[in-house]
């Protein structure tokens, strides 16, 4: 009779067994589905001091990245050399400097390389809200046409670059 008392336990366990299995092998939410197959929206915000601008209607006709990142997001310091050796191997990359000042945003820059062709400031999520980002960093595969092709939350690793990011470009050529 005693081992009756350790069922609930024990399904209990199998249960959160269950959650934690089904967390750590789910490879995309439905937050990072949101937009893909959509048209990238549009925004129109100033340049990082003394770097180019963009908007994304003024950037159809190549395939690229769309980076929400910011100086004073871990995770961002984490992701950043893999965006900086996309960069390198001629990934256009484009960033919205979240929340961040320019003093600080430059520093981060010097100290771990500029993977960019263009940044934007967005002090108060103008561009974010629109893009439905809930965290830095995010990254938007968007191709030529200007449609969303692919969106990943959290920091890019080679895996996820070699999985995602890549054939997305790809696609989006």
């Amino acid at each position: 009779m005693s081992w009756l008392r350790l069922v609930p336990v024990m399904m209990l366990f199998g249960l959160a067994g269950l959650l934690a299995f089904a967390l750590i092998t789910r490879t995309e939410s439905i937050q990072t589905m949101r937009l893909v197959g959509e048209r990238v929206p549009e925004f129109e915000l100033e340049a990082l001091n003394s770097h180019s601008g963009f908007t994304p209607s003024g950037l159809t006709g190549e395939a690229y990245l769309l980076n929400v990142w910011g100086s004073w997001c871990p995770p961002c310091e984490v992701e950043h050399p893999v965006l900086v050796d996309l960069a390198r191997s001629g990934v256009p990359i484009y960033g919205i400097a979240w929340r961040d000042s320019d003093a600080n945003a430059n520093a981060f820059l010097t100290r771990l390389g500029n993977p960019f062709s263009g940044i934007v400031r967005d002090p108060a999520g103008v561009a974010v809200i629109e893009l439905g980002v809930t965290g830095a960093p995010e990254t938007f595969v968007v191709g030529a046409d200007g449609v969303i092709r692919a969106r990943w939350a959290g920091p890019l690793t080679d895996d996820v670059v070699r999985r995602v990011i890549l054939p997305a470009l790809e696609e989006g050529r």
